[in-house]
C-alpha cells in the first residue's frame, strides 16, 4: 500500500502505515482536534488520511501488526456501511 519510498519494518507495514494505527488507537477530546493532528503530525490533508486508512483495514499486515485497532475500526466501518 505504501509509496515505495518509505520505511519498512521487517517486509511489513512502512512507517506511515503504523504511525497511522498508532493515531487511531488515540482519543481526541473534541471536534477539530482529530484533523489538527492529522494535518500537523502526518502531514496529510484528513481526506488523504481517511483514504490511506479505509485502506489500511482492508490489509492483512495492518491486522498481523494491530489487530486490536484494526478489527474495531473494521466493525465501526461495517455498521456505518449498514446504516446507510
Amino acid at each position: 500500500m505504501g509509496t515505495g519510498d518509505e520505511e519498512r519494518e521487517d517486509g511489513g507495514l512502512a512507517r506511515r502505515e503504523r504511525d497511522i494505527l498508532a493515531l487511531e488507537r488515540r482519543g481526541f477530546s473534541g471536534p477539530g482536534v482529530k484533523e489538527r493532528v492529522i494535518r500537523e503530525e502526518l502531514g496529510l490533508a484528513p481526506v488523504r488520511y481517511y483514504q490511506l486508512l479505509n485502506a489500511l483495514l482492508d490489509d492483512p499486515r495492518a491486522l498481523a501488526h494491530d489487530p486490536v485497532t484494526v478489527n474495531r475500526l473494521r466493525r465501526i466501518r461495517e455498521t456505518r456501511r449498514t446504516e446507510r
